[in-house]
């Protein structure tokens, strides 16, 4: 496996494991059967931080709504 590859995979978050793991896969299917797992997993992990930052924004607005003069809403969010 060139380097390239290797840069790109660990520029995507990929562990030592996984790279190891698609350096050896029997095939390219089996290859792109990794990187889908992998994908899938960061796409749950941003919407777990989607859901975190939904709350937060809900707090936010809340407390916005029933207090007044503290922390302008021009702030940076």
């Amino acid at each position: 496996m060139d380097e390239k590859t290797i840069a790109n995979l660990r520029d995507a978050g990929c562990s030592e494991e996984l790279i190891e793991q698609y350096a050896s896969a029997a095939s390219g299917c089996a290859r792109i059967c990794l990187l889908k797992q992998y994908r899938r997993e960061l796409l749950s992990s941003i919407h777990a931080e989607q859901k975190k930052l939904e709350c937060l924004d809900y707090l936010i607005y809340q407390l916005r709504s029933i207090s007044t003069g503290c922390c302008s809403r021009t702030s940076k969010e």
